[in-house]
């Protein structure tokens, strides 16, 4: 798994587990740095930058993220979600709204981890969730240059 997939999968399960305990970002992020260590392997695994700055800025913007989850995903409210699936979309969305990273290298990175951890019938869902914020995105980003 490449260094970026492997940041987009620490990251869901991250905000998975803020989700689950309600623990701050802080807490979750420490909690998940703490699991890394083992009596055979005591030594501090590395910081992942990539990672953390993902959860924080997801959490940043959670309320616009969301608005456009609802907004596309008629008949679906947050809380009926999987909590996997609403975090997939939340990374992924993230990325598409900071648009540092491809549209599509992030839809294909969220399409990954729901088929690893929702499975096959989780891929349409998300897929045309995020297609539909990404041409929202687009248009909007076209009509802001016109």
């Amino acid at each position: 798994m490449a260094a970026r997939s492997r940041s987009r999968y620490r990251a869901v399960q991250i905000l998975y587990q803020i989700d689950v305990s309600g623990q701050s970002p802080q807490e979750a992020i420490e909690a998940y740095y703490q699991s890394l260590y083992s009596e055979e392997h005591a030594h501090k695994p590395p910081r992942d930058a990539f990672m953390e700055k993902l959860v924080y800025s997801t959490l940043e913007r959670l309320p616009e993220i969301d608005r456009h989850i609802q907004a596309q995903a008629e008949h679906w409210r947050l809380e009926r979600m999987s909590m996997v699936d609403r975090n997939i979309l939340r990374v992924a969305i993230n990325e598409l709204l900071e648009g540092k990273t491809p549209a599509a290298v992030a839809i294909n990175e969220a399409l990954n981890l729901a088929r690893r951890f929702s499975g096959e019938a989780a891929v349409p869902f998300i897929n045309g969730v995020l297609d539909g914020v990404r041409k929202r995105l687009e248009e909007k980003k076209a009509a802001e240059s016109a």
